[in-house]
């Protein structure tokens, strides 16, 4: 049975969420704990029954849900699956979440799907190719997506526009949102050499309808330090001191924490996204004092 409830988490104060573990199911359900909505990866859930859709179904009737791709692949030349997409279309309008997003990235080639989120070329021609199939998306879900910003090791030498602009150009083509992942972006400042606080300055506040945190690894490789997007590790306070920036300039927006590589008890994840909430507070506070809008 589709999940019918009508939530509305935007109306509450500093909405705060956590990717959802089937070890944490019950957690979860229990409801002891202060978190707004849950997320979940649309790959993990696109089978018939089970354990794992029965707990979806009694989560998604106490609480928003969220509902992440990882495989949709918008940045692929060759277009959309249509097994996948169905799928996955079958999965939003059965529990009917709050909020749905993707990835700016490209996983498939030829038929064969590579375990990775793989960056792309930001340039007119691509461009086209993923307003394509965001529009494909969109209409065959029969609502808005929000796009994440990836994580970047390497820049392309065909990249000609940068990667704020070409989401706010993403966002105006086809009418969808961004998903600011500020993870992300301090892992690509740092890889690449960009201030991250420019990135957020550039970025349209008005498409961003949620925020992702995470932590992420440090490595020596060939004696250059690269930072690794593993959402396996608390935030760091860099990133917090970023995300807190962001929500100066755009204002308060659903946050949700990600971790995904070796996951912590359920009070550790809660304690992560009250610790988002109290700088989310904070920034926003900030913001109506020097007469921002809320």
């Amino acid at each position: 049975m589709a999940n019918t409830h009508s939530f509305n988490p935007a109306g509450a104060r500093h909405p705060i969420g956590v990717g959802l573990k089937a070890q944490h199911y019950q957690e979860a359900l229990e409801g002891q704990h202060p978190l707004t909505f849950f997320e979940v990866h649309a790959e993990n859930y696109m089978m018939q029954g089970g354990n794992h859709l029965r707990f979806l179904e009694a989560i998604g009737e106490k609480f928003p849900l969220s509902i992440h791709g990882v495989g949709m692949s918008l940045g692929s030349e060759e277009g959309l699956d249509k097994s996948h997409l169905d799928k996955f279309s079958a999965l939003v309008n059965r529990y009917t979440p709050w909020l749905v997003s993707e990835h700016l990235a490209w996983s498939v080639h030829g038929g064969t799907y590579m375990n990775d989120l793989l960056p792309l070329p930001l340039n007119a021609v691509t461009l086209a190719v993923i307003s394509e199939n965001v529009n494909r998306m969109q209409d065959a879900i029969g609502r808005r997506i929000l796009i994440e910003n990836p994580s970047t090791y390497v820049s392309f030498k065909s990249t000609d526009i940068p990667e704020p602009e070409y989401l706010e150009r993403l966002a105006d083509a086809t009418g969808c949102g961004i998903l600011l992942d500020v993870n992300n972006i301090y892992v690509s400042a740092c890889n690449n050499d960009f201030d991250a606080k420019d990135y957020v300055d550039a970025v349209a506040g008005k498409h961003v309808g949620e925020i992702h945190l995470a932590g992420h690894t440090v490595k020596a490789i060939e004696g250059a330090e690269l930072r690794l997007d593993d959402h396996g590790s608390p935030v760091i306070e860099d990133v917090w001191a970023l995300y807190q920036y962001a929500v100066e300039q755009i204002g308060e927006r659903p946050t949700l924490i990600e971790w995904d590589t070796n996951i912590p008890d359920f009070a550790v994840l809660v304690s992560e996204a009250e610790q988002a909430r109290l700088v989310m507070q904070a920034a926003v506070a900030d913001r109506e004092a020097k007469g921002g809008a809320a």
